[in-house]
């Protein structure tokens, strides 16, 4: 398994845990379950974990992704920019739940707080996961891009004018 299937593979789970994340702290919330908030906020931090995992990997997938024909690269670039700022928000998501979970287990008075910052701050780093998915998916998915945002000079078969445009009626 090369780093651009690697990437492929674990690029889904730090979109995913914020998400899950999300649901389970406003579990937490309405039902004042301090063990929910709890699970909310390790879910949290495993999203900043998959979040250097997948930055880990996009490098080497960039590598790879620019060999394939039909890629193009200003889409490959504004995915990276996008994942950038995801994941500095994801990092930063974690060590905020770090805090939240040790002030939880410490009865902190900020851990009264705690999981509404938190949830702000999840739903700042969603915004930027959704970018960053879309960016991503439109690498590789051209029924998701935009016209122009599709290199056709290197794409065999489907750009304009292709032989499968060609009809003989």
């Amino acid at each position: 398994m090369d780093e651009l299937h690697l990437h492929l593979v674990v690029n889904h789970l730090p979109i995913i845990f914020p998400d899950v994340g999300i649901i389970i702290l406003l579990i937490g919330i309405f039902t004042k379950s301090e063990v929910t908030k709890r699970n909310s906020y390790i879910i949290f931090i495993l999203g900043a974990i998959t979040s250097m995992v997948a930055m880990g990997t996009g490098e080497g997938a960039e590598d790879s992704a620019t060999k394939i024909a039909g890629l193009a690269e200003n889409l490959i670039k504004k995915h990276e920019e996008v994942s950038e700022i995801f994941a500095a928000l994801t990092y930063v998501l974690g060590a905020i739940s770090l805090v939240a979970l040790i002030a939880s287990f410490r009865n902190s008075v900020i851990s009264k707080y705690a999981p509404f910052v938190v949830g702000i701050f999840a739903v700042v780093a969603l915004f930027f996961a959704k970018k960053a998915g879309t960016t991503g998916g439109e690498i590789r998915h051209t029924e998701i891009r935009t016209g122009q945002d599709f290199d056709y000079r290197n794409y065999e078969g489907n750009g304009p004018a292709s032989k499968s445009d060609k009809h003989d009626d």
